[in-house]
């Protein structure tokens, strides 16, 4: 790895959402110099909708294509961190750090029949799916803005609804791929989510830490799913935590190399 404080960050965000979910992150980032850019994923915000069922080797393929050249600190957040995941798994050479942000890990029977659940609520009636989410994601009580949650309202209705279903079905299916895959991982990495979270749970964030080599859990009091927004910067403050580390460590081994040599 050759990470440094210029390697470049880079966010994906969840199903049904875009990439102006990250704005407060890449602007906190920023005040410590970091170069971040948010991405699309397919299927979602200025990409074309998706057309036929896809797969998580596809989304991370395309994902893969329009990231910066060498390596980057992949950070991705539910579905995105599915994506950055198998990214992380397969293309090691393009990963100086794995942050995984209230994501899935290995569910448990009873997870999975929920998740199929929502997504049948979804094919049935995705108005009720929309309303549902935002009442998981911002219940009574949250810290987040009227404004940031009619946003994400409005962000949510404007989805083609076939594209947005078959994007749905990887994220509900996609951490049963990456199962026994994850120990094969092995950049520095960070699982994050909020102690409230009612679908990636903190459970679910400690089974990954536990699956990738050297992984650290962190699980963010009072805060739900949409921790990014909900709890900025706490969340920025473990994102350059770990890029430190990550540049630390290269350091180090440069370092043993040049002794070696």
């Amino acid at each position: 790895m050759t990470a440094s404080r210029d390697t470049p960050v880079v966010l994906l965000h969840g199903v049904g959402l875009d990439r102006s979910m990250w704005q407060s992150t890449t602007a906190r980032l920023a005040q410590r110099g970091r170069d971040a850019v948010a991405l699309d994923l397919p299927g979602h915000g200025a990409q074309p909708p998706l057309t036929s069922k896809t797969s998580l080797r596809e989304l991370a393929e395309d994902v893969l294509a329009r990231m910066p050249e060498g390596e980057s600190h992949l950070v991705g957040f539910s579905l995105g961190a599915l994506i950055a995941q198998h990214i992380a798994r397969y293309f090691p050479e393009r990963i100086a750090s794995l942050t995984s942000v209230s994501s899935v890990c290995q569910r448990t029977p009873e997870e999975s029949a929920s998740v199929l659940e929502r997504l049948e609520t979804a094919r049935c009636d995705i108005q009720a799916s929309t309303e549902r989410s935002i009442h998981r994601w911002y219940p009574q009580g949250t810290t987040v803005s009227a404004e940031e949650i009619a946003e994400t309202r409005r962000i949510l209705e404007a989805n083609d609804p076939d594209s947005f279903l078959y994007a749905y079905e990887v994220f509900a299916t996609g951490d049963q791929e990456l199962a026994d895959e994850l120990q094969r991982i092995h950049a520095p990495a960070l699982a994050i989510t909020g102690e409230l979270d009612p679908g990636s749970t903190p459970e679910m964030t400690r089974r990954l830490a536990a699956a990738i080599p050297g992984c650290r859990a962190s699980i963010v009091p009072d805060a739900r799913h949409m921790l990014p927004l909900e709890a900025t910067d706490t969340f920025v403050a473990e994102l350059n935590t770990l890029f430190d580390a990550a540049n630390s460590d290269d350091a180090t081994t440069d370092n043993l190399d040049k002794e070696l040599r």
